[in-house]
């Protein structure tokens, strides 16, 4: 972990900000009144907010970005070392870390509630930032999307906790010293850096052998894909199963998000919180950007978005909308997010969209990849046949549009699905 004294740096700069992640941070430092600075290629609403926050936001990501004021660089792990702007900082001097050291500098000072998962850790994060809300505990919030309630992926808090979504992919949680670990489940993900599940359990592991001494992890403690991560630990664990209330009534559909619940119920409980209070913030929760989230209508029939890129998620997604719609035909418009990922869990994905009615896929989203296997979504589409009746190969997100707009009626309920750019064809289906 990094040794640089994060409150002595007043001028930061952030080269990708457009991210996710990225850009909360962004808010962060912006909050605690640094000057901040940042780039990405790809100017889109959340750059555009950040601007008009304060944040001086270039379009060009060119080496006269990094200026000699400039005390801090922050970079996502998207971006390539032989970006002009990364060249540029290398040769600066000026100190470099990646986005996920940035975040356990600004967060491991605060108690730290930090949710990890294969699945589910952007909505419990959010969940449990509702629930500290509504408590009255002020805290600040990392989360992973934008939460619906307020349009912002950060919040601002003035007292001791920070509530902060922690990803798996290349161990960066490990960055991270959690006073809470909430451990929402554990899958074999990220196959472009994890060999296999095993490998995937002893990142989780190193995590949990760095919460704080007084702290807990709160897991599902039956869950055997969990049970190797959490056994002898030496600090407490917490069976979130305990707090997981069939009745509680929620907005989003599905026993993934009744799960969801009970995680963030247990670090509620665990801090002694109001519980009825705590299970109204869940009944109010409206969710978040690109989890399972309604667009509008076209044709009469109802398109949403999300966010699902790995099989469990499809499925999930496709519950909620079964358990929602029970009498309505139900397309999946498909983008497979990298190539290892596709290649690796070809045949899972093909039964997990095999659940819709029809499924549509687009084109692979290679995000920082090459093609090394020849996977293809042509290929994985002649695969879905076996699970589906309906599975076809569309070549653009204009052609995709131009069919259910002429097939689509108000029988119909359309999700678009994927990690990657999709989002753009769920925003035209509805306008």
């Amino acid at each position: 972990m990094s040794t640089l004294n994060i409150d002595k740096i007043n001028r930061i700069h952030f080269i990708g900000i457009g991210g996710i992640g990225v850009s909360a941070l962004a808010r962060h430092f912006l909050s605690e009144k640094k000057v901040v600075s940042g780039s990405d290629w790809n100017l889109t609403d959340i750059t555009k907010q950040l601007n008009t926050e304060g944040v001086q936001i270039y379009g060009e990501q060119v080496a006269d970005n990094i200026t000699r004021d400039i005390e801090l660089i922050i970079y996502t792990e998207a971006m390539s070392p032989d970006q002009d702007e990364m060249r540029a900082a290398k040769k600066s001097g000026i100190p470099m870390v990646n986005y996920f050291e940035a975040l356990g500098l600004a967060m491991n000072p605060y108690y730290l509630i930090a949710v990890a998962g294969t699945h589910g850790k952007t909505t419990t994060t959010a969940m449990i930032t509702d629930i500290f809300e509504n408590a009255e505990k002020d805290p600040t919030a990392v989360v992973g999307s934008l939460r619906a309630k307020t349009k912002s992926n950060y919040r601002a808090g003035k007292s001791k906790y920070a509530i902060v979504e922690a990803c798996e992919y290349k161990k960066d949680f490990l960055h991270l010293k959690p006073e809470i670990l909430v451990i929402t489940n554990i899958e074999h993900e990220h196959v472009d850096c994890y060999s296999d599940l095993h490998e995937v359990q002893k990142a989780f592991r190193q995590l949990a052998a760095q919460v704080s001494e007084t702290g807990v992890v709160i897991a599902d403690t039956s869950d055997p894909n969990v049970k190797p991560v959490i056994e002898g630990l030496e600090v407490t664990v917490i069976n979130y199963l305990e707090n997981l209330d069939p009745e509680l009534e929620l907005k989003q559909p599905g026993i993934h998000n009744r799960l969801n619940a009970a995680a963030a119920l247990t670090v509620a409980k665990h801090e002694k919180l109001d519980f009825v209070a705590a299970k109204e913030a869940l009944r109010s929760f409206s969710g978040t950007w690109r989890r399972f989230e309604y667009k509008g209508e076209l044709n009469g029939a109802l398109v949403y978005d999300d966010y699902a890129h790995h099989p469990t998620e499809i499925m999930a997604s496709i519950g909620s909308a079964r358990e929602l719609y029970p009498d309505k035909k139900l397309t999946i418009v498909f983008q497979p997010h990298t190539y290892t990922r596709t290649k690796e869990l070809f045949s899972d994905f093909a039964k997990a969209v095999g659940l819709a009615d029809e499924v549509i896929f687009l084109p692979i989203y290679a995000a920082r990849e090459e093609n090394v296997s020849g996977v293809s979504s042509r290929e994985l589409s002649v695969k879905a046949l076996e699970f589906t009746k309906a599975s076809s190969f569309v070549e653009s997100f204009a052609e995709v549009e131009s069919i259910l707009r002429k097939k689509l009626t108000q029988d119909d309920v359309v999700i678009v699905m994927g990690a990657g750019d999709v989002t753009e064809l769920a925003n035209s289906l509805v306008k």
